[in-house]
C-alpha cells in the first residue's frame, strides 16, 4: 500500500460573507490521510479570510457572531485607506487579523476531538460571492493528549490532563512550530 499523503489542499467556495462550516471537508481530510492519532493544522492562505471553531448547533450563534463583528469593524471608516478593492477591503483584513489564519485539532481515534458543538469554519471577510478559498490540512504524527475535556469529574481541574500532556510533549521536543513549508514536527 502506498503512503498516503499527509499535506492536502482543500478548495472551498464561499457564498459571500460570513461563516462557512467546513468541520465535514477538514474530517474528509484527516481520513484520507488515514491517521489515527495526532495532531491536524488547518491553514488559509489568505488575509481577507480566516478559520475559527464555534458553536455548530444553533444557528442564531453563527449570526450573532457575524453580526458582532461587523459591528466591531464597519465598512466606510472616513480614517481608512486602503480601500482600492472596495469598501470591504481593510475591514476585511482587520477581521482577519482578529481572528486567525491556522487551526490545531488533535485527531484521536482517526477523528477530529471537537466537543459536542464544535464546527470548523472559514469566515469569508469579503461581500464577493462564490469565492475560492484553500487551506491545507496537515495531520501530524506526535500525540499530543488524549484527554477527555468535557467528561472531567471536576471543572476546577478540567485542564490538568492537557496541560501535563502539552508539558509532556514540548520538553520531549513533539510540538514544534510549522515553518512556510508546513513540515512536521521532527521531519527532516
Amino acid at each position: 500500500m502506498g503512503e498516503r499523503k499527509r499535506i492536502q489542499r482543500l478548495e472551498i467556495r464561499t457564498r459571500g460573507k460570513g461563516l462557512h462550516e467546513i468541520t465535514r471537508e477538514v474530517e474528509a481530510a484527516v481520513a484520507r490521510a488515514g491517521l489515527d492519532e495526532g495532531l491536524c493544522t488547518v491553514y488559509l492562505r489568505h488575509t481577507s479570510a480566516s478559520l475559527v471553531i464555534q458553536e455548530n448547533a444553533d444557528p442564531s450563534a453563527k449570526r450573532d457572531l457575524e453580526a458582532w463583528l461587523e459591528r466591531l469593524v464597519p465598512e466606510g471608516d472616513p480614517l481608512y485607506t486602503h480601500t482600492a478593492e472596495g469598501p470591504d477591503d481593510i475591514p476585511s483584513h482587520i477581521k482577519a487579523a482578529l481572528t486567525s489564519v491556522s487551526l490545531a485539532i488533535p485527531v484521536l481515534d482517526g477523528r477530529l476531538a471537537l466537543g459536542a458543538w464544535q464546527g470548523i469554519y472559514l469566515w469569508e471577510h469579503r461581500g464577493s460571492a462564490a469565492c475560492a478559498r484553500w487551506s491545507y490540512t496537515c495531520p501530524r504524527e506526535p500525540v499530543i493528549c488524549r484527554a477527555q475535556l468535557d467528561r472531567a469529574p471536576h471543572p476546577e481541574r478540567r485542564h490538568a490532563p492537557v496541560d501535563r500532556a502539552l508539558h509532556r510533549a514540548s520538553t520531549a521536543g513533539a510540538i514544534g512550530t510549522a515553518d512556510a513549508s508546513l513540515r512536521t514536527a521532527g521531519a527532516p
